[in-house]
């Protein structure tokens, strides 16, 4: 069940998030209110970067692939 927690977290991450300039390139964030265990493990699996002291998180793009994967699996259309 614990991975099933993560999944949805990453893919709630990854429906609730927005695109923002950050220098010369454009980032996909997502603000976290998510369990701190589940966003340890989903930085720790390379899917997102971002410090504890922050309020939100930047995907990267192994994360945005696999939210992706997950939106197929659960039959979501991708709005982004």
């Amino acid at each position: 069940m614990k991975d099933q927690i993560d999944e949805l977290t990453l893919l709630l991450l990854y429906l609730t998030s927005f695109k923002e300039e950050e220098g010369p390139f454009e980032a996909l964030r997502s603000w976290k209110g998510y369990p701190f265990s589940s966003l340890d493990e989903l930085r720790e699996a390379g899917y997102i970067v971002g410090g504890n002291r922050s309020k939100s998180i930047y995907f990267k793009e192994e994360g945005e692939k696999r939210a992706k994967e997950l939106m197929e699996k659960y039959n979501i259309k991708d709005e982004l």
